[in-house]
């Protein structure tokens, strides 16, 4: 087994009913917990290394953990760059051995996004890699990523399918309601599914990819804060409704915050009923099966995803 790209598995997903889960990793417990789960539940997997996991691990240590974990494991991975923000970011990542990258230029205008796109799936191409571009701004704030609601915007399907034409990327993520981070809706969760059914009518074979789609889930939050903390009342998207949103070409959907609440709360419990306990591997041992337990449920009930290797 192998470090893969995720062409075959997005070839696979985009015919049937189901996605793979794009999950962020920032430590050996994280990325155990979860490989752990797509062997068990013997999902495709897709792990995901964003510029803050970047620099906090350092990326020869986080890709030196996914090979040990593929090797211990037995199941192919691919690995991605998470919102790389300029073409050197992408390239590092490149030549470091990621076998996928994001290329983020939703904060620019339409033709520069274009532009810089373009030149990443030019280089990332040469060298074997896909690329993932994003079109629409989602609000929230999640490391480096900081939109506020207003500035958010959805994407325009016809300017999805003008971008896939222009720049040959190789699968897109789009915003059509849900936001980064621990995100409070106002109102009522909202997915704008016809908005998502008018962009897979306009590049059918084009891979759509759902980013900030933590569901955020109650029982976390409150046992987070149980435990000790202020974590508020934020609400992310249903699981439901991510469900409802793969049968029309969302292939990759994007779970970090989540994992973050579910390894936080057990970290929390373990410490504050043993408050004496200073073995690190005491809390984090833990720390990991709820990160395995949160991702087995993610990909068995929201996505749909168990038994597609």
């Amino acid at each position: 087994m192998a470090l893969v790209t995720t062409k075959e598995m997005f070839e696979k997903a985009i015919k049937s009913d189901y996605a793979i889960g794009a999950f962020n990793v920032n430590n050996m417990e994280i990325i155990q917990g979860i490989v752990e789960a797509a062997q068990i539940e013997q999902s495709p997997l897709i792990l995901q290394v964003s510029a803050g996991a970047r620099k906090y691990a350092k990326p020869v240590y986080l890709r030196k953990l996914v090979e040990a974990a593929i090797e211990d494991t037995g199941i192919d991975v691919a690995l991605h760059l998470d919102h790389g923000e300029d073409f050197e970011i992408c390239k590092k990542c490149v030549d470091d051995g990621f076998t996928s990258v994001m290329i983020d230029g939703s904060k620019h205008d339409f033709e520069e996004n274009i532009r810089l796109t373009k030149q990443v799936v030019e280089y990332a191409h040469a060298h074997g890699v896909v690329v993932e571009a994003e079109l629409g701004k989602l609000a929230g704030v999640e490391d480096n990523i900081k939109v506020d609601a207003r500035s958010a915007t959805f994407t325009d399907p016809e300017e999805a399918a003008e971008f896939v034409a222009r720049t040959g990327v190789d699968s897109l993520a789009i915003a059509i309601g849900t936001s980064h981070g621990a995100y409070k809706f106002k109102g009522e969760p909202y997915l704008d599914y016809e908005r998502l059914k008018r962009i897979h009518s306009l590049i059918p074979d084009t891979p759509l990819v759902l980013h900030g789609a933590s569901s955020v889930l109650r029982e976390f939050v409150d046992r987070c804060n149980q435990y000790g903390g202020d974590i508020p009342g934020a609400q992310g998207v249903p699981e439901d409704m991510i469900h409802e949103a793969v049968k029309y070409g969302i292939c990759k959907v994007n779970v970090d915050t989540d994992l973050r609440l579910a390894m936080t709360a057990e970290i929390r419990r373990v410490l504050v009923e043993n408050p004496g306990e200073f073995d690190p591997r005491k809390f984090l041992g833990p720390g990991r099966d709820a990160i395995r337990n949160m991702v087995q449920h993610k990909i068995r009930d929201m996505l749909n995803a168990s038994n597609r290797l």
